[in-house]
């Protein structure tokens, strides 16, 4: 059981242990690997609207129905198998998102191919360096940024779907291209020594 005593981002304090974990143990490290790219790109998007609790309540089951976020298989997904997916209670069953996941899937595949990785794709949009911010409070926390707004113009530019700037900075605060753990939470200085470490 996460310990509740520590001091953190406001967001997470009344959590459930599942969003205690994931604030504590995700949320702000930097992600460099292509499959929890996809995953977290899957997951963004299927919250619009939503809360992110939602989300991380169903996130087994998205990796069970959406073979463990491997983007290729993924990127295979037929009519009939988006049909089934549908049915699914432990996603959640909306056609638009479930099949925006499929359409980013083969995106996904092509920017692999002309990046080398998705990874070198999307941290070109903070010069590879994550981006270091000093929080008081958590109304000080933007909902968007000038990096979101370039990024959520490109990707929708090469076809993904759910992928505005809100979506996009919620994703670059998931994957540790910034740091938006209030200054007063445990979380702030442990992320920057991370960050540090990948410049």
């Amino acid at each position: 059981m996460p310990n509740r005593a520590k001091k953190r981002c406001d967001w997470a304090i009344n959590g459930n242990a599942r969003y205690i974990a994931y604030h504590d143990e995700e949320w702000g490290v930097p992600v460099r690997d292509d499959r929890k790219h996809f995953e977290f790109l899957v997951l963004e998007s299927a919250q619009a609207g939503l809360s992110w609790a939602t989300v991380l309540n169903k996130r087994d089951g998205y990796r069970k129905a959406f073979a463990d976020f491997d983007v290729k298989k993924v990127a295979r997904f037929t009519e009939n198998r988006i049909e089934r997916l549908l049915q699914n209670p432990n996603i959640i069953r909306n056609k638009l998102k479930v099949n925006a996941a499929v359409n980013n899937a083969r995106l996904f595949l092509d920017v692999q191919q002309r990046f080398g990785s998705f990874d070198s794709y999307i941290w070109q949009f903070v010069d590879g360096q994550p981006i270091q911010n000093r929080w008081q409070q958590m109304q000080d926390v933007p909902a968007t940024s000038p990096e979101s707004d370039r990024l959520s113009k490109d990707m929708k530019q090469r076809g993904f779907k759910f992928v505005g700037s809100t979506i996009i900075y919620a994703h670059m605060q998931a994957i540790g291209m910034v740091n938006d753990h209030l200054v007063s939470c445990f979380r702030h200085k442990a992320c920057a020594r991370l960050f540090s470490q990948i410049k």
